[in-house]
């Protein structure tokens, strides 16, 4: 694993000292240990949580908008939060999900790696979006919900004139076409699509970069399970956009 992080960094132009390898191949062995216990990842051979994982979460500080305070909404086991703060260790980081589990196994990693500004929150989005409005310079997320749905959870949490990064797979062009409007209601900026290869896989993930230009209007975000089934704009189906 740890030559597959040197080298992966090398291609994403990241530099990576050894106490940043070192942890971040602790934090693997912790995610197999802890996998056996919980549902964590169905990724658990060394290749594929170097570069699945890890070197994928790294694509979000290529595009060079990760500082400040961040966070991480639906952060999952870690991907791609804990991962940037590993690698990016001076950003202040909160690492929101509604599970439980995931926070007490993150937390577990956090303590064993020794990483200090880490903050792990246990809340829906859509509550989180009220209690910590407006707080964030930057907040990433990946393989959360569709483009519009995402838009309406992560918004309401960046500060105006900081990022929104979605992490997403090749249907992102798809996603964000559904989603302009909805970014605009809530006071986001397309500014670009970043496409990142990812090292030693045929992956070609993509980052939508949007900024926060203006206030997110107070009625957003809804109450829980609205922005899915309501989302703004009108209805959203993926499939039957990808069929047409």
């Amino acid at each position: 694993m740890k030559e597959i992080l040197v080298s992966g960094c090398e291609k994403l132009g990241l530099e990576a000292n050894e106490t940043q390898i070192s942890r971040l191949t602790d934090y693997a062995k912790l995610l197999v240990e802890w996998n056996e216990k919980m549902n964590l990842t169905a990724i658990t051979d060394n290749e594929g949580i170097a570069t699945k994982h890890f070197l994928d979460s790294m694509t979000a500080l290529v595009t060079g908008k990760v500082k400040g305070k961040v966070a991480d909404i639906g952060c999952g086991a870690g991907f791609p939060g804990l991962v940037i703060k590993i690698m990016k260790p001076d950003i202040e980081l909160t690492l929101l999900d509604s599970l439980k589990k995931r926070l007490t196994f993150l937390d577990c990693v956090c303590d064993e790696l020794g990483l200090d500004g880490v903050k792990t929150v246990h809340s829906r989005a859509e509550d989180g979006g009220r209690i910590m409005r407006e707080e964030f310079d930057t907040v990433v997320s990946r393989a959360v919900a569709n483009m519009t749905v995402l838009s309406e959870l992560c918004l309401p949490f960046v500060k105006v004139g900081g990022y929104f990064l979605a992490l997403k797979g090749p249907l992102a062009d798809e996603e964000l076409s559904a989603a302009k409007r909805a970014i605009e209601v809530l006071g986001g900026k397309v500014e670009s699509i970043f496409s990142a290869e990812i090292p030693f896989t045929d992956l070609e993930h993509k980052i939508i970069i949007v900024k926060k230009v203006r206030h997110t209007p107070m009625q957003y975000p809804r109450k829980a399970g609205i922005a899915a089934k309501t989302p703004i704009g009108g209805c959203y189906n993926l499939k039957k956009a990808a069929k047409k």
